[in-house]
């Protein structure tokens, strides 16, 4: 027999968004129940940023020791045990993991159901034998690897990201279809992990970010000993005599790259399949997306989407922001929409972050801006601790309000979130010249860059005369 419940919130999928959504809800007096059909913490905690992170530190951690003789410390990796690094990274899921259980949901008042939901009325949604009669709906499904229709692909045993971190042995030879920040972070952790790694790209690395920061990047991977090959399409693969054939074009021709693993990492998908979205009155696009207002709302005024379901960029802090929306708006009738100031990172070493507007956005728009900037190779920690490359660099309008900045560099993740609260409450460059940073901290370079603007007028020749007219009078 069906169980049926009445509850304020329904959630489907317990990626970041969905749990965010849960507890918020739950916490705040609503009753909520909440599908998942898979594990708890969706890609995030599983197979994505929390896997990848864990593997980028062991990289870390071995290219430190093989690059200590910098510092007179002589401290040579004698080997690499991947044993040990699938169990560290495994450790690390299993250490977070309560924060995202089924126990602790439940002790927050949310009933979790285990299983596969799908709609069965505007505001019903059914799973595991349990039928959700409820006020809300929020659609936190995630997304999957995207997988391109390569000819041969379905020929060979491919690697995603949802499979990759369960890798018994070390590849030997791996081949990284695709050069956007997920290709680029698990070629450097593998090849800082002793393994040959090639990455192939069809257009150019890191494409939607600013190329003057890619570039920074592309050297670093290369130092490392990855093999880069952009503005190359594959065409076909197939199995070879030990391992993976990629057959491949670019401007100079055809050729053949093999290695004894593949993994393809060229972006998610975001699907909706099982849903039975119509007998809920929601509408998708023609690329099969949510339609969606500024609300987060579907064509179902009743029914939300957070995270990747919603059809946007797809990071776990986008989805925890999308949660306070919902919340804002289901729980409290408050007309809250998601637009913010969305910083994003590549945690390659050196890393690369972002937020605002970039260069080519201001341009294509005509708008009138100044471009600061300041170099890590200035920078007394970077300096003392050997990591001088790259640099922060932030557009600013006439007046001074701060667009849009970049940094690449160790520690950029870190750094961009001033800008990314300057950008979001209008700051001007004096905002963030004026202010007082610890020495010597790599934010320093924020606040150098955005000292520059006024350097201009400060070391001027009129300034110069005020001086030594009002020295006179000293």
């Amino acid at each position: 027999m069906t169980e049926t419940i009445q509850a304020d919130i329904c959630v489907i999928g317990a990626g970041a968004g969905g749990l965010s959504v849960a507890a918020g809800a739950s916490q705040m007096g609503a009753s909520v129940v909440l599908f998942e059909k898979g594990e708890m913490g969706g890609d995030c905690l599983n197979v994505g940023c929390v896997p990848s992170k864990a593997l980028l530190a062991a990289g870390h951690a071995a290219h430190a020791a093989a690059s200590a003789g910098r510092f007179g410390v002589d401290a040579p990796v004698r080997s690499v045990d991947w044993a040990r690094v699938r169990d560290h990274v495994r450790g690390v899921i299993a250490e977070i993991a309560p924060m995202d259980s089924v126990a602790r949901y439940s002790g927050f008042g949310v009933r979790v159901v285990q299983a596969e939901a799908r709609f069965t009325g505007p505001r019903a949604v059914e799973g595991g034998g349990v039928r959700v009669e409820a006020k809300f709906v929020v659609i936190g499904t995630g997304s999957t690897p995207a997988v391109p229709p390569i000819p041969g692909l379905d020929s060979v045993p491919f690697l995603t990201n949802e499979t990759v971190f369960d890798l018994e042995t070390r590849p030997r030879r791996l081949l990284v279809l695709g050069g956007g920040p997920i290709g680029c972070e698990l070629a450097q952790a593998h090849a800082r992990l002793g393994c040959e790694v090639v990455l192939v790209e069809a257009k150019s690395l890191l494409g939607v970010e600013d190329q003057e920061a890619a570039e920074v990047v592309r050297l670093a991977l290369r130092r490392d000993g990855v093999e880069i090959h952009e503005g190359t399409a594959a065409i076909h693969a197939g199995p070879s005599a030990d391992g993976i054939e990629l057959t491949v074009r670019s401007d100079a021709g055809e050729g053949v790259l093999s290695g004894s693993h593949l993994l393809v990492a060229v972006g998610r998908r975001v699907g909706f399949e099982g849903l039975d979205l119509s007998r809920a009155g929601i509408e998708t696009d023609e690329r099969g997306r949510l339609k969606l207002d500024r609300r987060l709302r579907t064509t179902n005024r009743r029914v939300f989407a957070v995270g990747d379901a919603a059809g946007g960029a797809q990071f776990t802090h986008l989805a925890g922001f999308h949660a306070g929306i919902v919340i804002r708006n289901a729980l409290f009738r408050l007309p809250a929409k998601a637009e913010i100031a969305l910083p994003r990172v590549t945690y390659t070493a050196p890393e690369l972050a972002s937020v605002g507007d970039d260069e080519a956005a201001l341009r294509g728009r005509g708008d009138a801006f100044e471009v600061l900037r300041w170099p890590f190779a200035e920078n007394d920690r970077a300096v003392a601790e050997r990591e001088v490359e790259g640099f922060t660099k932030l557009y600013v309008s006439p007046k001074g309000r701060i667009l849009g900045a970049v940094v690449v560099g160790t520690g950029a993740g870190e750094i961009v979130s001033l800008y990314t609260l300057a950008i979001a409450k209008k700051l001007k460059v004096s905002d963030i010249a004026g202010l007082v940073v610890p020495y010597p901290t790599r934010t320093e370079v924020v606040k150098r860059a955005a000292g520059s603007w006024y350097v201009p007028k400060l070391f001027s020749a009129r300034t110069r005369r005020i001086v030594r007219f009002l020295m006179r009078f000293a």
